[in-house]
């Protein structure tokens, strides 16, 4: 846990104990009215040799308000640049570093140091006596249920290891029960984490494919119905079919790289295992993805359809299975060609619905836009992890894979300002040729 000077602080409030802590974001509300967002993260850097469990979370509390124009900063999207969190506002894309509260664009964001005693408290440091808690919400993700969480999904015990559950999840064909599963075991597996029993990762091997309903009509990508440009009914539910269909690949995809990977090593001496870290920032994906799909499903039936009601492609899977060896060579082609490609369309189908006047499905997009640079940001540091660890170069290793597992165009236009915020520089992708292009074969964007 970070330290803080707090021998001036007045005033200690004591928010929750870190047992109960499970979402990544909660309000918190003081009786001055002051409001502030609580982040927990895993910490970047943790000293091993130290047995204290809470040293594996970092808390952060800022101002709840952006100052730059009152953005909402529980809604921030979280990065990491130089080895220190940054919280970028979603309206401006205003960034704060969470350890000074400091931004590029010249203003600074208050922040309140948070201390965590040696029995788990996690307290609120203030400056000033006689302030008190209002109110402690945590913040959930926007998930749409069509209906309570089922019993027959919770098969979660203090054995389950987390292959088993991947293996649970990509072996349903039901996509509602494939949503309750996969934000089920990222909320276990964040609970576990901080406990003295940690989730054991187990050694389950994948299964060939991910199950899907048997009533889906399956066409290869190339000869998939042209969507249209959103200007008519039909053509914006075809449009929103084919993003759920990606989001529920996406799903399988992250958890997949769980399980799949469950026993990797770095080809470094000694080799190095896959630290926890690396679940939990797969697993927000898949929850993330869970969300995505949900709120797509929904946005379908709002607009009197429903999903299956079209075909579907499995191109998303057609590159895992390329990839299913080389753990580098999946990061590369999963993340950081299809999910970056959705970087650079997401725009522009917003702009189409925007067009459309649909503002419903706007605000929808632009969600699942600001969580995608979150996931391109995940695979680009999970990469140079790795490459760290073995002491080569990550655009060298990312390029190498493009050039020998990508079967496509990696060409613009790019959205270069999302994937430099992402951690990709442009040259890892400029005047990429791969040599592996069929004639009709395109980037399948998105996740």
């Amino acid at each position: 846990m970070k330290s803080y000077d707090i021998i001036n602080m007045q005033s200690f409030i004591q928010i929750a104990h870190h047992d109960d802590l499970v979402n990544p974001r909660s309000s918190i509300l003081l009786s001055n009215g002051k409001k502030i967002v609580l982040f927990r993260l895993p910490t970047i850097s943790t000293d091993r040799t130290k047995k204290n469990e809470y040293l594996q979370w970092t808390y952060y509390a800022m101002e709840a308000e952006c100052p730059h124009a009152g953005g909402p900063m529980s809604e921030s999207k979280i990065d990491i640049e130089d080895s220190s969190y940054i919280a970028s506002c979603p309206w401006h894309a205003y960034d704060f570093n969470l350890d000074t509260g400091e931004s590029k664009f010249g203003i600074k964001a208050c922040l309140f140091p948070i201390h965590v005693t040696d029995d788990g408290n996690i307290l609120l440091c203030l400056d000033s006596e006689n302030i008190t808690m209002t109110s402690y919400t945590p913040i959930t993700e926007k998930i749409k249920f069509k209906h309570e969480p089922r019993h027959d999904v919770e098969i979660i015990n203090q054995d389950t290891t987390l292959t088993e559950y991947c293996a649970a999840i990509l072996q349903t064909s039901d996509p509602e029960k494939k949503i309750e599963m996969t934000t089920q075991l990222f909320t276990t597996f964040v609970k576990q984490s901080s406990t003295d029993f940690p989730m054991i990762i187990g050694d389950i091997r994948a299964p060939e494919e991910p199950q899907r309903s048997s009533d889906q009509v399956r066409m290869a990508p190339d000869k998939m119905t042209n969507t249209g440009k959103a200007g008519t009914l039909k053509s914006r539910i075809a449009m929103l079919h084919a993003l759920a269909n990606i989001e529920q690949w996406a799903i399988d995809l992250a958890i997949d790289i769980c399980i799949r990977f469950s026993s990797f090593e770095t080809n470094s001496k000694p080799p190095v295992t896959l630290p926890q870290t690396f679940y939990h920032d797969w697993l927000k994906v898949a929850n993330d993805e869970a969300k995505h799909f949900s709120l797509l499903r929904s946005r379908l039936e709002e607009l009197g359809s429903y999903f299956g009601a079209l075909p579907v492609h499995h191109g998303l899977w057609d590159s895992a299975r390329m990839t299913a060896h080389d753990l580098r060579a999946r990061i590369s082609i999963i993340a950081l060609v299809h999910e970056a490609r959705g970087l650079d369309v997401n725009p522009r189908t917003i702009d189409k619905f925007r067009g459309a006047q649909d503002h419903e499905t706007v605000e929808i997009l632009k969600v699942i836009h600001n969580d995608e640079i979150t996931h391109v940001t995940t695979g680009h540091r999970w990469l140079s992890w790795i490459c760290e660890q073995e002491g080569t170069d990550p655009i060298q290793v990312f390029r190498d894979n493009v050039q020998k597992y990508f079967r496509g165009a990696v060409k613009g236009p790019f959205n270069i300002e999302a994937r430099r915020s992402a951690g990709m520089v442009e040259s890892y992708y400029k005047n990429l040729n791969t040599p592996n292009q069929p004639s009709k074969m395109h980037v399948i964007a998105g996740g």
